[in-house]
């Protein structure tokens, strides 16, 4: 081959490599938006980062998940959704005792506000579910709540005009199914972030003025003698363990033994948030107690001492270090109102998308 001839084939070879496509410049299909879930900086602390048990958030999953928390196709006769026992309003909890199914069957349990879930790795007031996704799991099948069947919500989802499509966008596929359903409403489960009341603002944000000298307090007493923080603990304000607090009757239901059998787990049941308190009355497992000043008069005076189950952390009772005054004890509730954050439970972003 002659020199020119040589040349030519080399100049041909360079045009064509350069008239290939960079890979880099190549479009990139579209993909899910990451979530950003704006966390203050003091919220997480060396123990407590967000879990994110099955991979990160996006904005499509959050969307979808949104939708399907109002959804009410999950229930056998299209009457109640998720959101229809855990009220914004109400700190995503349910204001009535007990909740009722379709059929008008009526739960055991109150249900548990939804608060800065990202965090907690235990679910239902026995424990029973380790992950978001296992608890979401549960009501669509349950026969007092939604009575449905798995399958048939898939059908139904799948059948809308607005789904699949919907799922394509969050996880790249319009292939509906039930892990993906209970996949989606866990995304938006952990956005629902509570981290401005009137506490945050004033220890967090340096509004010395926010609180009054009756909250401030009740303040001192919560994380002082009072030991309200010896399971509530800042800035979560709980501690995701199950436990038993002495509660007349409380061991009637079983708790978390009903799951392991134990007699020792009798009348343990988990620490929930008081994140929003005020508006998610009635309280406890059972929804005994009406109002706050009810419960912290059972703090004060009605912990069953002599409970065989009684946790280590009610050592202070046991040990008569509980003294609270009338004055005291109202002081503690005026608190407990400022824990109440009015943007997250009027934050448009939870709302019903339908």
């Amino acid at each position: 081959m002659s020199r020119r001839t040589w040349i030519f084939f080399l100049s041909v070879a360079i045009v064509l490599q350069a008239c290939r496509k960079d890979p880099s410049l190549e479009p990139v299909p579209d993909g899910p938006t990451p979530y950003d879930l704006h966390i203050p900086p003091w919220a997480i602390t060396p123990a407590q980062f967000p879990i994110l048990s099955n991979g990160p958030l996006t904005v499509e999953g959050v969307a979808l998940g949104r939708r399907l928390f109002y959804e009410k196709a999950l229930s056998d006769n299209h009457s109640i959704s998720c959101a229809s026992c855990h009220v914004q309003a109400n700190a995503f909890s349910d204001p009535r005792q007990f909740s009722i199914g379709t059929d008008g069957s009526v739960g055991t349990r109150n249900s548990m506000a939804i608060v800065n879930a990202v965090w907690d790795e235990i679910f239902f007031w026995d424990g029973r579910a380790s992950s978001l996704e296992m608890q979401a799991f549960k009501p669509v099948v349950d026969q007092r709540e939604m009575r449905n069947s798995w399958p048939v919500v898939v059908q139904r989802l799948q059948s809308d005009p607005e789904y699949p499509r919907l799922f394509e966008e969050a996880f790249g596929t319009s292939t509906i199914d039930s892990f993906l359903v209970v996949k989606a409403i866990a995304q938006f489960e952990r956005t629902l972030l509570s981290f401005n009341s009137r506490f945050d603002r004033y220890n967090h944000h340096g509004d010395s003025l926010i609180l009054t000298p009756q909250e401030k307090r009740g303040k001192e007493l919560f994380f002082g003698e009072a030991h309200c923080d010896n399971c509530h603990n800042a800035p979560l304000f709980h501690d995701s363990a199950l436990r038993n607090i002495g509660m007349i009757g409380a061991d009637e239901d079983g708790g978390l033994a009903n799951i392991t059998g134990l007699t020792s787990d009798r009348g343990r049941f988990k620490t929930p948030t008081l994140r929003n308190i005020a508006v998610t009355a009635p309280y406890m497992h059972d929804g005994r107690f009406n109002t706050l000043q009810e419960v912290v008069e059972f703090y004060a005076d009605d912990v069953r001492l002599n409970d065989p189950n009684l946790d280590e952390h009610m050592f202070p009772w046991v040990m008569g270090e509980i003294d609270l005054d009338e004055q005291e004890r109202s002081d503690l509730v005026a608190f407990l109102h400022t824990l109440t954050d009015q943007q997250f439970l009027n934050d448009p972003r939870f709302s019903d998308p339908h």
